[in-house]
């Protein structure tokens, strides 16, 4: 299989290559490394991957990494041209699209970066995949769809009109996007709800990020609602566990076109405040706490069902949190040097 994995230098995209190299998939990599945040992390990732450092210094251009069977192209997913050029030269089985904006607080500041990447550069993902005959397009959601749903947990048959966000609302538009191209074209296609992921080489934008480098160099942490907020946090090594067994079980014709759509969490919530003290526990160290109330955009708790993962794909998270953030900190110190 060749597989097209987009946000390649991303968290999820970085560990999603190696597993699918691991596995013996052909993997050809994109990003367009933007400065959402440091590059230098993107960088890194790539250089653990196997591609050069010098890819700093060059634009839509393709890089072999030394692993076998991975390649690398910098490129926009708003680029069409580029983008069709892509797949029409490489031929793709099978299309994981992770890159997206991500981040709900930044949306509020920066709405047309999340139309230009999240709605534009989807729109140019299903057309690609609609005009080659790819065989399944995986693509990631979230669990922001849900907005402050009340009932828990959430559930994938919930009603997910009400998004409190411009990052969920983007998510919530691809889901239709993907089921009209499901209908219309045959298109297999799979909605991941991501549930708050975690571990190594994570985003610096992540709350377990910023309390880790904060609690280290001895800085306030900022605590939201008090600490009263809930989070489905999951391990990557689990989700990237889940994305394969979908990646390779496009859904058949059930109803009116062949599409699916997931939660792929830890079916586990954790409060904010118990979170931190993990944390600490695994730093040695305590936090200095300053609260604050509720953020705009914020979701009070995220519990996903996962029971139809369960039931389909035998999934079933098995990282402990404590687990998780013993490895994650043991990372970051190697990383940082600290």
């Amino acid at each position: 299989m060749k597989i097209l994995v987009t946000g390649a230098a991303g968290f999820i995209g970085f560990h999603l290559c190696n597993k699918l190299l691991e596995q013996g998939a052909t993997v050809v990599g994109i990003d367009n490394i933007n400065n959402y945040y440091s590059s230098n992390l993107k960088y890194a990732r790539l250089a653990q991957a196997g591609i050069s450092s010098e890819a700093k210094n060059w634009h839509q251009k393709v890089l072999s990494s030394t692993k076998p069977r991975y390649t690398f192209v910098r490129i926009n997913l708003e680029d069409r041209d580029q983008m069709n050029q892509l797949f029409e030269s490489e031929k793709f089985d099978m299309v994981c699209n992770l890159a997206a904006q991500a981040g709900v607080r930044y949306s509020i500041e920066n709405p047309h970066t999340y139309i230009e990447s999240n709605i534009v550069g989807f729109i140019n993902i299903l057309e690609a995949c609609r005009h080659n005959k790819i065989q399944h397009l995986v693509y990631a959601s979230s669990s922001s769809v849900y907005g402050n749903s009340a009932k828990m947990p959430l559930s994938v048959n919930d009603s997910v009109d009400n998004p409190i966000s411009l990052y969920a609302a983007t998510k919530k538009s691809n889901e239709l996007m993907a089921h009209t191209y499901s209908h219309l074209f045959g298109l297999p296609s799979t909605g991941l709800r991501f549930f708050t992921v975690y571990g190594p080489w994570g985003r610096p934008d992540m709350a377990y990020f910023s309390f880790t480098k904060n609690i280290l160099e001895g800085n306030t942490i900022k605590v939201f609602n008090n600490g009263d907020l809930y989070r489905d946090f999951t391990y990557i090594d689990d989700i990237v566990e889940g994305i394969v067994k979908i990646l390779h079980s496009p859904p058949s014709n059930e109803s009116d076109a062949p599409y699916k759509v997931h939660n792929i969490g830890n079916s586990n919530p954790v409060k904010l405040i118990d979170f931190i003290e993990t944390i600490e526990k695994a730093l040695g160290k305590k936090a200095l706490k300053e609260f604050h109330p509720m953020q705009p955009g914020d979701v009070y708790k995220t519990f996903a069902d996962v029971s139809a993962l369960e039931k389909e794909f035998d999934y079933k998270p098995s990282t402990p949190l404590e687990k998780g953030i013993g490895d994650f900190v043991a990372w970051y110190k190697e990383f940082f040097n600290e």
